[in-house]
């Protein structure tokens, strides 16, 4: 069929190879807020539950969540938050913290969603770099933001001396009289489509984090784009996973604003732990399953679920994305869970979340991060020479939209480094895209190993390792070497019976990979580090091989 070829536009320049989505528009309401977008309806789902917390069922309705984000905006007001402030929320993933992100844009405030997990120096260094005039966090947590300077609204039971408690901050902002609602008024407060509403940090394409300006506007549009293909009958019937981090763009976003937008149901999960995911997936009968591949790799190398009746599963979807998922582990998850459909997606923060998925009109390829979705550009370009590039050429993903950030917050030299002039913003990873318009991530470019001027991605290899039957987890980085520029080495996690040696690891590769490809240096360790959204912490392990093999020497 016609329909399933990717269209190729040359119309801006000769020889620009542009590629679109093979589906139409979708239209971007204009004036209009992200709270009241995703709020839009929500009277008629009232009674429906919203996010329930997958430990100890706490929940709330539809209702009580369009309330609580009128009240906590209202409650911000009356505390003096001006539009374009910053509020950093240091908060693990809550019942109430879509409330708290959606009550800070209502406000006209802008959301820096910060990790609970960071040392309270990085904590610290986030509140510096985003202006943070407020933060909001829980008992737990607040021995790392205690010292920031700043107010801190606590949530949960727990009073705490010298900060806001959130009950009774919302309790006030039901007291307070008529005179916080001309404030609301104002023409300067009055909170515009094109302002700023979130502040989430990014390592980007070149490692230090920094601050991402992204607008109502970008989140609306990427929201239009990525749920063009939700039918009517789907509004209301999907049951998500809210195991990612909510102050994660694809948490806040893709799982968060997505199901509110479609008043369906958030199973939320504090933290990752295998048998509390698998209780969740049955017991809350969870169909749409966000994922990374971490735990793709555990609900397929770990004995703890064969202790579970998978028949009892009622999903049917998983989506992965943040990090490439190896073909062979995809292959063994659906020899496991035949009735899960794999999507594998494609996004950045830079680009409001998603950027190339799968539809329920169109399922890619296996191994596909999926088509261009409606209203984006994309053209993959030589990291060299800059030009773009044709059909099934690997190139740098380079995207162009309504989703695409303001920029880096004061940090005018790294965005001209990742948007162009003509607004193409450069998103540091390699692919191509195939005949049918399928798309295909090779690595990150800063990533890619040079061995002999032959370009290596850790990934493959990395794939190549994991069929192996004793190792759990491999992880292949760059080492430098004289001779060929950059050799692959390998940090590998084998299992309690593996009796290999490092030549045997090495000699496995070298059956299955071209000569230039070969893994020279193995190590033998417990864990592979890994950032929340499970990339892997390549930087760390190639400091900590080279400090080994230096030792070695010595």
């Amino acid at each position: 069929m016609g329909t399933h070829v990717a269209e190729c536009s040359q119309q801006q320049e000769e020889g620009e190879h542009i590629f679109r989505s093979r589906y139409p528009p979708v239209d971007v309401p204009d004036n209009v807020t992200l709270p009241d977008f995703v709020l839009h309806n929500v009277e008629l789902y009232a009674d429906r539950l919203a996010f329930v917390d997958a430990t100890t069922g706490k929940g709330y309705t539809y209702g009580e969540v369009a309330r609580d984000i009128r009240r906590f905006a209202k409650a911000l007001r009356s505390l003096g938050l001006r539009k374009g402030r910053v509020v950093l929320v240091v908060l693990p993933n809550v019942p109430e913290y879509a409330i708290v992100a959606l009550g800070i844009m209502a406000a006209g405030g802008v959301f820096s969603g910060a990790n609970p997990a960071a040392h309270s120096s990085e904590i610290m260094k986030q509140v510096e770099s985003a202006d943070g005039k407020l933060i909001v966090s829980d008992l737990p947590t607040y021995h790392k933001v205690k010292d920031c300077g700043l107010p801190v609204i606590i949530l949960g039971e727990e009073r705490v001396e010298g900060t806001i408690h959130w009950d009774e901050l919302l309790e006030a902002a039901d007291r307070a009289s008529s005179r916080t609602d001309h404030i609301t008024n104002q023409e300067d407060e009055i909170v515009q489509q094109s302002d700023l509403c979130a502040l989430p940090f990014s390592s980007g394409t070149t490692g230090l984090s920094k601050g991402v300006m992204l607008t109502h506007r970008n989140l609306v549009a990427n929201l239009c784009s990525t749920l063009f293909s939700i039918s009517p009958e789907m509004v209301g019937q999907v049951t998500t996973l809210g195991l990612i981090p909510f102050f994660h763009i694809y948490g806040i976003t893709g799982i968060c604003c997505a199901t509110i937008r479609n008043k369906g149901k958030v199973v939320v999960m504090r933290r990752y732990e295998l048998r509390a995911l698998l209780n969740a997936l049955i017991t809350h009968e969870v169909t749409f399953a966000p994922i990374v591949p971490p735990i793709i790799l555990a609900l397929v190398k770990n004995p703890i679920v064969d202790e579970f009746d998978l028949k009892k599963l009622k999903l049917r979807s998983i989506m992965t994305a943040a990090a490439p998922l190896a073909p062979e582990i995809l292959n063994e998850f659906e020899k496991k869970f035949p009735d899960v459909q794999v999507q594998e997606a494609y996004g950045m923060t830079e680009h409001s979340c998603i950027t190339l998925s799968h539809s329920n009109q169109h399922i890619a390829k296996r191994n596909s991060v999926g088509f261009i979705l409606p209203n984006l550009g994309v053209k993959f370009v030589d990291p060299d020479t800059g030009r773009s590039l044709p059909k099934n050429t690997p190139g740098e993903i380079c995207v162009k939209s309504q989703c695409v950030m303001k920029g880096y917050y004061k940090n005018e030299s790294e965005t001209c480094l990742t948007i162009d002039k003509d607004g193409w913003l450069h998103t540091g990873d390699i692919g191509y895209i195939d005949d049918d318009g399928d798309i295909f991530l090779v690595d990150r470019i800063k990533e890619l190993i040079k061995y002999k001027g032959f370009q290596v991605a850790p990934a493959e290899l990395e794939g190549i390792l994991l069929t192996h039957p004793s190792v759990e987890d491999a992880a292949v980085v760059g080492l430098p070497d004289e001779e060929a520029g950059e050799i692959p080495a390998a940090w590998v996690v084998l299992n309690s019976k593996a009796k290999e040696s490092h030549d045997d690891l090495i000699n496995f590769v070298a059956s299955t990979a071209a000569h230039y490809k070969r893994v020279r240096v193995v190590q033998f360790v417990d864990s592979i580090p890994k950032s929340p959204s499970g990339k892997i912490m390549r930087r760390l392990i190639k400091e900590k091989m080279l400090e080994k093999l230096k030792e070695g020497r010595e």
